[in-house]
């Protein structure tokens, strides 16, 4: 069938949504053909959640009528197929495992400004969440129909905002470290149009997705963004248009850094990462060991036993000051793995280069965090995988 000829690809999940944002953008930004389908509708709840085997998105359904669902997992499908404009991997090694870097700590690490803005400034964001909420979980309900599921919505969301670390005492905390994200990503991004030059990488990809789904998005996060950090909204505006969108860089073209260079602004965003999430992720891969030494487990079992059981047990961890108590999410644990995998692809003077540049950011640790057990992914979840290790 020519490619006019097809039906379009269809995205399953909502503007709210932080992990449906990255698809969105990369779907926009390689100009693939598709539309948005509720997921709040009868058909995903009663056809496309049943074969998922959970309430979960974002899931894209394919014009064969095949389903994907996670982002990181929808972008390597068309990644493999070696048929977009704008190829997301980059061909030099520092920067194929920054982009990786940012694809972990994008998506995973900035949950706790984009849960705390979102859910914890009811007087500038709640008629706005209510409306977003009620209209995209249940179209078919009536006011009072979208009211309760919004409060229902919004109980499960802020009981999820403390198993990131989002609690009272860590709010201020949390206000300053984003406060010093946005102006560290802020200069970057008034010098070039994305993470590592001209066109976007799967960094980029995990970026976007709390950065516009929450916080370029919901009022109050999205006002702080415009008035403290201008040049991160033009990147969130970039992000979700289609082709390059980088016009007032009068020098840029298409490609990423010459040289497979890292420039200063990018140095002090690693390190940024270093000081914020790497502690966070270290307690990740240490309680998921513990679990693996305690449980019997064997290669291809769905992790948590079921595919929407995310969550394994809870862990102390460390952070800016703070004792916070946090959720353990194997999905990290995966996406570090996508890193490593990737770093343990280089030989020789690669190798050394990318260490090198791990080094240098206090990020090095990141090599050393391994599970026992990997984590792979069959039939739209996380599974364990063969033992390796440390």
């Amino acid at each position: 069938m020519e490619q006019s000829e097809m039906r379009p690809y269809k995205l399953y999940g909502m503007p709210a949504s932080l992990y449906t944002g990255k698809v969105r953008s990369y779907l926009r930004k390689q100009t693939i053909p598709h539309i948005e389908a509720a997921m709040g509708s009868a058909h995903f709840r009663d056809t496309i959640v049943p074969r998922i085997g959970r309430f979960i998105v974002p899931v894209l359904e394919t014009p064969e009528g095949d389903l994907i669902q996670d982002g990181a997992a929808i972008i390597d499908h068309f990644e493999t197929r070696g048929e977009v404009p704008l190829s997301v991997q980059p061909q030099t090694p520092r920067h194929q495992m920054v982009s990786r870097i940012f694809e972990l700590f994008g998506g995973e690490g900035l949950l706790r400004p984009a849960m705390h803005y979102r859910w914890n400034f009811p007087d500038e964001n709640e008629r706005f969440l209510r409306f977003e909420f009620g209209r995209h979980l249940a179209p078919e309900a009536d006011a009072n129909g979208q009211a309760a599921v919004f409060d229902f919505a919004a109980g499960r969301m802020k009981h999820a905002a403390t198993l990131f670390g989002v609690v009272p005492e860590s709010f201020a905390t949390i206000e300053a470290s984003y406060a010093e994200f946005l102006a560290l990503f802020g200069a970057h991004c008034a010098a070039y149009p994305y993470l590592l030059g001209d066109q976007p990488s799967r960094g980029d990809y995990g970026l976007i997705a709390p950065l516009f789904a929450h916080l370029a998005r919901d009022p109050k996060p999205a006002d702080l963004m415009r008035r403290t950090a201008p040049a991160v909204a033009r990147w969130v505006e970039r992000m979700n248009a289609s082709g390059l969108d980088h016009a007032e860089f009068l020098n840029a073209k298409e490609g990423f850094l010459p040289g497979d260079a890292i420039p200063p602004t990018l140095i002090a965003l690693l390190r940024y990462v270093a000081e914020d999430y790497l502690g966070e992720i270290e307690a990740h891969v240490t309680a998921l060991n513990e679990y693996l030494a305690a449980q019997p487990v064997n290669a291809g079992d769905v992790i948590g036993g079921k595919p929407s059981k995310r969550m394994l047990g809870e862990a102390a961890l460390a952070w800016r000051g703070h004792t916070l108590k946090i959720g353990v999410f194997p999905y990290r644990a995966w996406l570090l793995q996508r890193m490593q995998d990737e770093v343990d692809g280089f030989a020789g003077a690669d190798r050394a280069s990318a260490l090198a540049l791990l080094e240098e950011t206090g990020l090095s640790r990141l090599m050393r965090l391994r599970l026992s057990r990997r984590i792979d992914r069959a039939n739209n979840c996380e599974v364990w995988g063969e033992q390796q290790s440390g």
